[in-house]
């Protein structure tokens, strides 16, 4: 039976400025846990926080990883992030050429760690 457990993840945050999420793209593509990081914005947010209707200019991390890197991922964008409570949302993707997931793969290879270290004990 053909393996159906997802091979690439899309996770999602956002920040209140450009260099916020410079920074989070920039470190999260350096450490390799992730093969690509894109910035969207300005866009508009609107929202609930401490009882209050919010609409704030945030900009949107589109984050591209392998399913493998999923633990690393999580905990490093909330270790990193500037807010409180970060919006994290991950997809896996149903479609993803073969090409491009090798690149992915390749892209967030470790290299130098041995096999079964964890991405958190090398950073």
């Amino acid at each position: 039976m053909p393996d159906k457990s997802p091979r690439l993840l899309i996770g999602w945050t956002t920040v209140s400025s450009r260099e916020d999420a410079a920074r989070l793209a920039g470190g999260i593509v350096e450490k390799r846990l992730a093969a690509c990081a894109q910035i969207d914005g300005p866009i508009t947010s609107h929202y609930h926080w401490d009882g209050k209707l919010c609409a704030d200019t945030e900009y949107r991390l589109t984050i591209k990883f392998p399913a493998d890197n999923l633990g690393d991922v999580g905990k490093w964008i909330h270790d990193h992030h500037p807010y409180d409570t970060p919006q994290w949302v991950v997809v896996a993707a149903e479609h993803v050429s073969d090409a491009y997931l090798t690149w992915v793969k390749e892209t967030t290879r470790l290299f130098g760690t041995s096999q079964g270290e964890s991405a958190s004990n090398v950073m």
